[in-house]
């Protein structure tokens, strides 16, 4: 049996690679596709939106309409819309995958709170080979430690709002919690003017926005005599549109709690 989907801003330019990951996945079907009142998609096919094939679901706003039996909702929205969407699902209990960033503290406890109720893949990255990374680098950190120089560096399009990312942020609470220090206390997000020598122990963030680019992430351990580079490049959303829809077949059959995409590929 296909676990039926429903994704949330459908539109968007993730939202339209999650239809085309949705409907190309043989496990999987698009239940509903749903945009914000008002929006030019509305009643539109949501498949020649995402410019695949129809997929003979219309995009609509009232998720009051939506069809029964929905087994997961993707949501790769803004955080004020998740968090709408979040107790919609709670109210429902339909299990969600949540890709949205930049999200408050207060809202990701919202999210660990909505666990109790039903089960949440949450993740700022669902890529693969990302969160083969975030292992990788485990074992870096721990063998290389505070003897290297860290520096984060991360690339982004012109219109991604948040910063640093929010995989650029996982990277180093991963280096962080494998070193055993607080990234609060280690990390440096801005330099600027005569700065003097690096802080012993930095764990730096560098963040680029520029033209279209898809998302780009490398880690550096800068010793003395040489350097170690941990890095992903994307170049199509596709790659993160199928995580998600991974997560979503998944997650269907999981009890209720907040798992991530180590969870889902097995490597926790």
């Amino acid at each position: 049996m296909k676990t039926a989907i429903t994704i949330n801003g459908a539109s968007g330019r993730m939202g339209r690679a999650l239809v085309q990951a949705c409907v190309e996945n043989d496990t999987t079907q698009l239940a509903a596709a749903l945009v914000r009142s008002g929006s030019e998609f509305e009643g539109l096919d949501a498949g020649t939106v995402a410019g695949i094939a129809p997929a003979n679901v219309s995009m609509q706003s009232d998720r009051n309409q939506l069809p029964s039996g929905v087994n997961v909702w993707i949501d790769f929205t803004l955080p004020e819309g998740l968090m709408d969407a979040l107790n919609y699902c709670v109210a429902k209990n339909i299990p969600m995958v949540i890709g949205t960033t930049g999200l408050s503290e207060e809202q990701k406890q919202a999210i660990t709170k909505a666990g109790n109720t039903i089960p949440i893949v949450f993740a700022p990255n669902m890529s693969v080979g990302v969160n083969l990374c975030l292992s990788v680098l485990q074992t870096a950190a721990k063998t290389l430690g505070e003897d290297y120089d860290i520096e984060i560096v991360e690339a982004h399009h012109k219109n991604k709002v948040d910063a640093p990312s929010g995989t650029a942020l996982r990277m180093g609470e991963v280096i962080a919690e494998s070193i055993g220090v607080d990234l609060d206390e280690k990390a440096e997000y801005t330099r600027h003017g005569n700065i003097g020598a690096r802080k012993s122990g930095a764990i730096g963030f560098q963040t680029i926005r520029a033209g279209d680019i898809v998302g780009e992430h490398t880690v550096i351990f800068a010793g003395i005599g040489e350097r170690v580079e941990i890095a992903h490049r994307a170049t199509s959303r596709l790659t993160f549109a199928r995580g998600a829809v991974r997560a979503a077949t998944w997650l269907a059959g999981q009890s209720a709690g907040v798992y991530d995409m180590q969870d889902v590929l097995g490597l926790s």
